[in-house]
């Protein structure tokens, strides 16, 4: 067990809360994880130096941060400042049929509600998903009544100072035939290390439409995930865009708990100098008739690293599933590194899926024809990458984010250089 390790569950210890019966299994469990080394096959290409070495705290004092302003779009505000909810920046009138309610707050029943619910769609293999569990000072929890369609989307954004160390929790539950949108961005200034989890259950006949931005750079540490459980006819649509920093790892779950859902994941993630993401994404199909479409891309520059590790689990009563997975990576130079590894694990026996994989390298002729057009080479290097991303990016089923984002990957385009 390293150091790190060690500290985070002394300082556990010295909680109690609400979440008391939650923190002490994860204590448990902690206790007796080993720490993930190069032969740790989840960890076998994410070294953890980064964390060992970070000197990231928690930061008491009030931090007055805010989030980017995304032009055109009009959210609902749930904002944690270095791992603390910052009530003041919620929207003071909430939408009919919707609630955002901080679990120290909730009446007895409620709140007994929440601790049942906690940890029990994210999977107890996810090391940090515990230490999680452990160290997050409070769950906020968000309700949408049965029927309900929630015009806005709810934005989560955890804003970090420099240096700054915390640990969010977010649980969301969609009853049944309701909508609802939710933006998950973290926004660090560095040095900072953050583990930011979210659970979403979404009932029979519900939608979400979600997007994760992992736009933190340079030398932050963020590990996080998004945990999905889906019941009959249910419908998610899943957008995640990332850079890499220091470490950046993302975990993504998605459970076929119900027959007939569907869930479609769009992940891109573009990397420059030594960045480090690595992107985990398994489905567990469980139940007949569902339906999984999972497209992945990644471009990787200088000595940038890579990781996907996408995996379908199709379990032995899902009959008639559709799942397909793609990824696709490009190299924009010889000491870039890219290690992905599709999976499927079927057990089925009238099932129709498919998988693969696909390693390119920039067409350096291209680049050069552009160059002796009178084209720019960074102008050139995102002329020729941009349709890589863009395909994802019209997807998006949200216009604002579409339109928000695509500068901001151009920008990042037109700083990675083929070499």
């Amino acid at each position: 067990m390293s150091e790190w390790l060690e500290s985070a569950i002394t300082r556990a210890r010295g909680i109690n809360d609400w979440l008391a019966p939650k923190r002490a299994h994860a204590l448990e469990l902690l206790s007796t994880t080993k720490w993930p080394t190069r032969k740790t096959e989840a960890w076998r290409y994410t070294p953890l130096r980064s964390v060992e070495r970070s000197t990231a705290k928690v930061i008491k004092d009030v931090v007055a941060l805010s989030p980017v302003d995304i032009a055109g779009l009009s959210a609902i505000e749930l904002v944690f400042v270095n791992g603390k909810f910052d009530a003041s920046q919620l929207t003071k009138i909430l939408p009919e049929g919707l609630s955002i309610s901080l679990g120290q707050t909730l009446e007895n029943a409620q709140q007994a509600q929440a601790l049942n619910a906690f940890s029990t769609i994210k999977p107890e293999r996810h090391l940090f998903g515990l230490v999680n569990d452990a160290l997050a000072q409070d769950v906020v929890v968000v309700s949408v009544a049965e029927g309900v369609e929630i015009a806005q989307p709810i934005r989560i954004s955890s804003l970090l100072s420099h240096g700054a160390e915390s640990h969010t929790r977010v649980q969301v539950s969609l009853a049944a035939g309701s909508r609802l949108a939710v933006i998950e961005d973290v926004q660090a200034s560095g040095d900072s290390l953050n583990t930011a989890f979210v659970e979403y259950d979404v009932a029979s006949n519900a939608y979400l439409e979600h997007y994760r931005f992992a736009l933190q750079t340079g030398t932050n540490v963020a590990i996080g995930g998004s945990h999905f459980n889906l019941h009959d006819h249910a419908k998610m649509h899943s957008t995640i865009v990332g850079f890499g920093s220091d470490l950046s790892r993302l975990d993504t779950d998605i459970i076929h708990a119900g027959q007939f859902a569907d869930a479609k994941l769009n992940a891109m993630y573009l990397l420059d100098g030594k960045e480090l993401f690595d992107l985990h994404a398994t489905v567990e199909h469980a139940m007949p008739n569902g339906t999984t479409e999972e497209n992945v891309r990644c471009i990787v520059a200088d000595r940038a690293r890579a990781v996907f590790n996408g995996r379908i689990h199709i379990h032995r009563d899902a009959q008639k599933t559709l799942a397909e997975l793609n990824n696709r990576n490009l190299l924009m130079s010889n000491t870039a590194e890219i290690n992905t590894k599709p999976e499927l694990e079927i057990y089925a026996d009238d099932v129709k899926c498919a998988h693969g994989a696909t390693v390119a390298q920039i067409d350096k002729q291209a680049l050069y024809y552009l160059q002796t057009r009178g084209v720019s080479r960074s102008k050139a290097q995102v002329m020729l990458n941009f349709g890589f991303i863009n395909e994802l990016i019209d997807l998006m089923p949200n216009a604002a984010l579409a339109e928000w984002i695509r500068p901001i990957i151009r920008e990042r385009f037109s700083q990675m250089e083929v070499k």
